[in-house]
């Protein structure tokens, strides 16, 4: 069976520590994350959910693997569009790696999501939306501000 995956790197200028917390904990997430925030302890085997700011659920799924600050693997699913929750649980993983001998602290985050799906709808969806979201993190962590309010998400 073939695969559908979508990749992305960044490089923040943050301490692993840091890009981990703002994974991983609502109330800076929801500065990113269009409104958006997830729930979870973030413990291996444990569930998780993306949640709109109405209280609906977007995505859920369970934590894979949690190595804090290093790695995280999510299995998600679509929860809000029939033709995305068709599709099944993709893998979400994000590798934080600290950039060897920089003066200031640089995590490189790497984020992987794929499907066991050729032509996926679902990966097309979240290579529009990681570039966004992503970017807002960088920022935020970077100036204190986000680049694209919630306004600009669709």
């Amino acid at each position: 069976m073939s695969k559908s995956t979508f990749a992305y790197v960044t490089f923040i200028h943050a301490t692993p520590e840091q890009v981990w917390s703002a994974l991983t904990t609502p109330e800076f997430m929801r500065q990113y994350w269009f409104d958006m925030h997830c729930e979870s302890d973030w413990k291996k085997g444990s569930s998780w959910k993306l949640v709109f700011p109405d209280g609906r659920i977007a995505d859920m799924g369970e934590i894979v693997e949690s190595d804090p600050p290093r790695r995280l693997t999510i299995k998600w699913r679509n929860q809000w569009k029939e033709e995305l929750k068709a599709e099944g649980y993709s893998l979400c993983t994000f590798t934080l790696e600290v950039v060897p001998d920089n003066a200031k602290p640089v995590v490189k985050l790497t984020v992987v999501h794929s499907i066991e799906s050729e032509g996926s709808k679902l990966i097309e969806a979240v290579s529009g939306g990681w570039p966004r979201i992503l970017s807002n993190l960088k920022s935020l962590l970077e100036t204190g501000e986000i680049i694209m309010p919630a306004s600009g998400h669709n």
